[in-house]
Order: structure tokens, then C-alpha cells, then sequence
């Protein structure tokens, strides 16, 4: 079969490579859809993960069953699924508070065993969700949908009656439509992108562009602020943005030996809550399959590239294209 694999770091390879065989427990899926994410490229930088090469990459995919282990229950051939990619050890404290996203060994499909970014993969069976007449493409974003609702429970984001959201990419995007699916009522996006807050507008957004004159009369306007870009210069401000009592998710991955300067004074006086999210726990996966059916012409935006996996493999080496948010791969194998 065809897949991308991580061949060592910072070295990609699209190449045959042996359909993997199943244990009594595992399920052979054939891909239909898989999703680039900026982790893949931390992967590849050896940044996250367990940089244990070669890998095929991809944690966020959608397929169809075509070959179930012996003591497989819980699907059957032809099942349309969507993988949840996360793999826990199930006894550290993180796993016994059930917050399996967050174990101290924690694996992945596609991460720390091979994934998503291949014609078939072997996944077991309890990581698979039925996804019944969903699209793949749309299907296979139920992953990063579950890392927005993650971050937003994380701050309660559906009780927010004015939100700020810096970065209209995918995951701010994913982030507000998850929220304004749980009753968020304002939610206002800043980015540097006209394209991209055009397109926040066409969702039901509202959008400012990222300039000092524009942002320099919100000084405590908002009840939640987010940082959906990565940037320190952007999440170090967040706190000038957020209302007294108002609570900031750092959602966007900024760099890990980044630092930032707060006053615990501050954090205490004003009463703030000061949140991150990290991946998803195992619950998000199906609450993402729940709120995707509620906003599926939105999602269709926000995948603006179905390509061939080769063609994948190339942007991993040489960088997305200008227009992009959310790429895939998708196979008809």
C-alpha cells in the first residue's frame, strides 16, 4: 500500500510500504480522508511525540472497514468510522482523573504508531466511531473539533455573551463554530487575513482586522479572549482584552521555550481565569460527531484542499499554500 512515512526526522518519503496485519482486537480501515495538522510537522521536527521513526503520520481520518480481528465487537465490515487517535496508559493519575488526553505517556495514531496518512490502517477497535452517512472529509475533522470543545469546556465558552478570538484558522474557527453550537452568543474574530475574516463573516462572525488602531479601544471588553495563533506577542496581551471576572484560553501552540510576564496581582484582583487546552479527551470525539451535524456547510468551508496523498507530502516539505486552512488527503482505494 501507499503511504507518507517519517523515514527519520525532517526526512518524508511517500513510498509502498506492507498493509499491516491485524490482532484479535484490531480492525484494518481503508482511508478516505485525512487531515494535515500542524503537529504532523512537529512530529516531523522531532518537536512532539516520541520521535520513534519511521512513522506514517496522520491523527485525524475517516474511513471504512474492510477487515475486523477475530474478537472484534463493536464494528463490522463496511462500517463507516472516524478514529479517535489517542492511546493512554489508563493508570496515571491523569488517567484515573479521566483526563486520558493528558497521561504521562501518552500515544496517538499517527503520532506515536502509524496513522492516518496511508491507503489502510490498523486501528483497535475502541477507538473507532461509527459515523453513518457523514461525508469523510467532513467526518475526518471530528478530531480537531473535538480539540476546540475540549478548550471550550475547558472555559465554559457556550456561557460567553462576548467573546474575542485572535486567529481565524482552523482551529478558531472550529473553536467559535463549537462554541456558538453550545449558545455563545458575540463572537469576534482578529486576524491579519482579509480572506480569513471574510470567511469568519460568511459563518456569522463578526471580524477586525489585526491593527493597533482598531484594537485600542477593547481594553476589558470581553468576557472570553483566545489566542488561536501560536504567536507570544499575541497571547501575552490577551489579558488587556478580558473584562473583569472574564476568563483566556490559549489555544493556539506557542513555541515551548516561549515565556510571558503576568501579574498575579492582576489574575487575583480581577478574578480571571487563565485556561490552555491541550488535544481532546475521549468524550470529544463523540461530542464532535454530534456538533458537526448541527453546522456541516460551515465545516465544508474550512476544507479548502482534497488532494492526493503524494501531494500532501510535498506540502509537508515545502509548506502550504497561501489560501489553505484545513488540507486532506483523500483515497477512493
Amino acid at each position: 500500500m501507499k503511504a507518507i512515512v517519517f523515514t527519520e526526522k525532517n526526512k518524508i518519503s511517500y513510498q509502498d510500504i506492507t498493509t499491516p496485519s491485524l490482532e484479535k482486537e484490531q480492525v484494518l480501515i481503508a482511508v478516505r480522508a485525512s487531515g494535515m495538522c500542524h503537529t504532523d510537522l512537529e512530529i516531523l521536527r522531532g518537536n512532539y511525540g516520541s520521535s520513534a521513526f519511521p512513522l506514517v503520520p496522520g491523527h485525524e481520518y475517516a474511513g471504512t472497514v474492510v477487515q475486523i480481528g477475530d474478537e472484534v465487537t463493536k464494528v463490522k465490515v463496511n462500517d463507516n468510522v472516524v478514529v479517535d487517535p489517542n492511546i493512554e496508559c489508563g493508570y496515571c493519575l491523569s488517567c484515573q482523573n479521566n483526563n486520558a488526553h493528558l497521561c504521562e505517556t501518552l500515544g496517538a495514531y499517527g503520532v506515536t504508531v502509524n496513522g492516518g496518512f496511508a491507503q489502510y490502517s490498523v486501528v483497535h477497535q475502541n477507538a473507532l466511531h461509527d459515523i453513518e452517512d457523514l461525508p469523510f472529509h467532513i467526518a475526518a475533522l471530528a478530531e480537531p473539533l473535538g480539540c476546540a470543545l475540549n478548550g471550550v469546556g475547558a472555559v465554559n465558552a457556550g456561557a460567553s455573551n462576548n467573546a474575542l478570538i485572535f486567529g481565524a484558522g482552523p482551529m478558531g474557527l472550529l473553536f467559535a463554530l463549537a462554541a456558538k453550537d453550545k449558545g455563545a452568543k458575540k463572537i469576534t474574530f482578529v486576524d491579519i487575513s482579509s480572506d480569513r475574516l471574510i470567511l469568519a463573516e460568511s459563518m456569522g462572525f463578526n471580524a477586525m482586522q489585526s491593527n493597533e488602531e482598531n484594537l485600542a479601544n477593547l481594553n476589558k471588553e470581553f468576557d472570553l479572549v483566545v489566542d488561536a495563533t501560536g504567536l507570544i506577542k499575541v497571547a501575552e496581551k490577551l489579558i488587556n482584552f478580558v473584562c473583569d471576572g472574564g476568563k483566556i484560553m490559549h489555544l493556539g501552540v506557542c513555541p515551548p521555550d516561549a515565556k510571558m510576564e503576568i501579574a498575579p496581582f492582576e489574575i487575583f484582583r480581577r478574578q480571571l481565569t487563565i485556561a490552555g487546552s491541550h488535544s481532546l479527551n475521549h468524550h470529544n470525539i463523540t461530542e464532535a460527531l454530534a456538533t458537526i451535524h448541527n453546522c456541516i456547510p460551515e465545516l465544508e468551508k474550512i476544507v479548502t484542499h482534497k488532494l492526493n496523498a503524494e501531494d500532501i507530502a510535498t506540502y509537508m516539505q515545502k509548506g502550504s499554500p497561501i489560501d489553505s486552512l484545513k488540507i486532506q488527503a483523500v483515497w477512493d482505494n
